[in-house]
């Protein structure tokens, strides 16, 4: 009996449950700035040029319900929230790591070798 793909990546398959924490878009981003330690909302929009405030929103709300990242709320005026990786955030580090050295390896563009303005022969 042949199985579909539903069958073999249901909600019991490892790789189908990390996939929906780690390959969301921005995501291994937010993990990757956050490796470094807590940061602050501004800090992670102003580390991905092009995350819109409300997506980086949902993106730190979806992470915080996985067990990912855990917010802070300081009662300071103005109030002060940071963002911080958990113990299950820390663990995807191995995971980003590993993107991160495949993307030097095969992905990032060879850099650009710069000609010499060719002399004038006469």
């Amino acid at each position: 009996m042949k199985r579909t793909m539903n069958e073999v990546h249901d909600c019991t398959c490892a790789v189908a449950t990390t996939a929906e924490i780690i390959a969301t878009k921005w995501t291994p981003l937010i993990v990757h700035d956050l490796s470094e330690g807590a940061r602050r909302f501004m800090h992670l929009e102003h580390a991905c040029p092009g995350i819109s405030p409300r997506t980086l929103s949902e993106r730190l709300d979806m992470l915080e319900r996985q067990g990912v990242v855990i917010r802070h709320s300081f009662p300071e005026s103005p109030p002060r929230v940071e963002y911080e990786l958990t113990e299950k955030g820390r663990a995807l580090l191995p995971i980003i790591k590993e993107m991160r050295r495949f993307g030097h390896s095969w992905m990032a563009a060879e850099p650009v070798k710069r000609r010499r303005p060719a002399t004038a022969r006469h």
